[in-house]
């Protein structure tokens, strides 16, 4: 045993000696100089090149490489053997990542690609205004010499591209609203956020499911249009105006259209802004793959900007009558704010909006024929969207939400009843609703008090035809309780009568003179 010792010790002596022989004879930059010949030897002869994408690029996050973790984050959750998660701050999903120097193979256009997630330790740390992690990671791209010039022109921007989606999809969505006017934060921000938890989507919407598939046609040929608008020279823009009574969904509308297409929302408070300057600032301020939201349009702000008095004073909103009278400092003529029907233009069409990309501008309004037709003209409210009193198909998807109750779930005698008497009544999916959930411990009692509901409303709509026209249908009483509560601007009609929907079967839409006030 003693002897195996003295063996090893002498062989490890040699060897010792080896090693300093060879670092006397040849020096480091001889070694990496011939390293360097047999790496270039050996790639003049192998048909594949090599790309490294670094996470940190100097002393700056590398986009790249956080765009390559989650593109690979798809593919991973399925083909990886040993993979890593991830939670990102504001985010309710989980990501899939390759560990440590493993590696996944992907394809494009039929071109297959090798990633290999290599992890080092960081041998010293760099003199820098902030300290490296300790372990220095990367990807590296191995492919085909012949498929170089298909992967770097466009590979590597459809990783970008897809990484976006998957980072909007699994980021929480915010709403916004300018609860200070147009000032700005500590941040120099004037929007105020908190999270968009809203569960409306368009399966869970109370409409026609030919026109929930039209406006979800129109949505995702917007969403995926870059090229189109690019090629017509159009502003990446698109918008939408919801009116129709109270209570018929304008606002879930807006929420489904915010969670189908993964977007913010920007809640714009018209009455706490005071100038057109601070208009032009909350739109400099808002992101791309947003919606921008003015609900009631015709309730806020006097916007017409035609309508004088003898005197030649413009005419004095009621709103502006509740605050008292008083003029603040630097307020408009309007005595509340100084915004004009010209700044609001500019706003959704002018060249202030082209500021930004993927923006929607959604309009909701219980009076379109208030609304001056400059503010309905294609280009500005591309699409006009009836939200209409409840519809027999709209009944069974509120049938389902709250009851859980399909075509085969209920009589069909039921149904047969619902459906004669829907269509004679005036309620709207917020009334039905209501009654569905005082009932909703017991399915079948909803139902029967539910079409107990519609057979009383239909009777008195009858009794009402010709009876004493002071005499109105409760639908027409919580029309004019909700009037009496928002307290709308009288405007005069412009343009005739009100303009139908692009997806309501009737009459073409009105017409109106498009010019900006003066």
């Amino acid at each position: 045993m003693k002897e195996l010792w003295t063996s090893l010790a002498s062989i490890m002596g040699v060897w010792a000696f080896c090693q300093s022989l060879l670092h006397t004879v040849f020096p480091p930059e001889l070694r990496f100089a011939s390293l360097r010949i047999v790496s270039r030897l050996f790639s003049s002869f192998s048909s594949y090149c090599f790309y490294d994408i670094t996470e940190i690029d100097g002393v700056n996050t590398n986009e790249l490489y956080n765009a390559v973790q989650l593109y690979l984050s798809s593919s991973a959750s399925i083909a990886g053997s040993r993979l890593s998660l991830t939670r990102a701050v504001n985010s309710s999903a989980i990501t899939f990542g390759l560990s440590n120097n493993d590696s996944l193979v992907d394809v494009f256009q039929g071109v297959p690609v090798l990633w290999e997630h290599v992890v080092t330790q960081r041998q010293n740390q760099t003199l820098s205004w902030r300290p490296l992690p300790e372990e220095k990671r990367g990807f590296t791209l191995r492919i085909k010499k012949k498929d170089k010039s298909l992967i770097l022109d466009s590979y590597l921007d459809h990783i970008m591209e897809k990484a976006n989606d998957i980072r909007r999809k699994n980021q929480d969505r915010f709403l916004y609203t300018n609860s200070r006017g147009g000032s700005l934060d500590s941040r120099g921000q004037p929007w105020e956020s908190v999270p968009f938890k809203h569960p409306s989507t368009f399966e869970t919407l109370a409409m026609d499911p030919a026109k929930k598939e039209e406006i979800m046609t129109d949505l995702k040929d917007f969403a995926n249009g870059q090229s189109f608008y690019q090629k017509t020279g159009r502003a990446w823009k698109r918008g939408y105006l919801l009116y129709g009574p109270p209570g018929t969904g304008k606002s879930s509308m807006i929420a489904a259209m915010a969670n189908y297409l993964g977007y913010d929302i920007y809640d714009l408070e018209l009455t706490e802004v005071h100038h057109n300057s601070d208009l032009r600032k909350l739109l400099m301020k808002t992101t791309s793959k947003s919606i921008i939201v003015i609900e009631d349009i015709d309730c806020s702000i006097n916007l017409t900007n035609r309508k004088k008095t003898a005197a030649g004073a413009p005419a004095r909103s009621h709103l502006d009558e509740m605050r008292g009278g008083a003029v603040p400092a630097g307020a408009g003529e309007d005595g509340g704010n100084s915004i004009t029907l010209s700044g609001l233009l500019n706003f959704t069409d002018g060249l202030w909006s082209c500021c930004g990309s993927e923006r929607i501008f959604v309009f909701t309004t219980n009076h379109i024929e208030r609304l001056d037709p400059a503010l309905l003209r294609s280009g500005r409210m591309d699409m006009h969207i009836f939200m209409s009193y409840c519809s027999f198909p709209a009944l069974k998807i509120l049938l389902k939400n709250y009851l859980g109750l399909g075509d085969g779930n209920l009589d069909e005698r039921l149904l047969t009843e619902l459906e004669e008497v829907v269509g004679e009544v005036r309620m709207t999916p917020a009334d039905i609703s209501e009654v569905l959930i005082k009932n909703r411990r017991s399915k079948e009692k909803a139902a029967n008090e539910l079409l107990k509901v519609l057979k009383s409303r239909a009777e008195k709509n009858r009794g009402n035809a010709g009876g004493d026209p002071r005499e109105r249908s409760s639908s027409e009483d919580a029309d004019g309780e909700e009037e009496q509560v928002k307290r709308p601007l009288e405007s005069p009609k412009q343009g005739g009568e009100p303009q139908e929907s692009s997806l309501e079967k009737g009459h073409e839409n009105g017409g109106g003179e498009d010019k900006k006030p003066n």
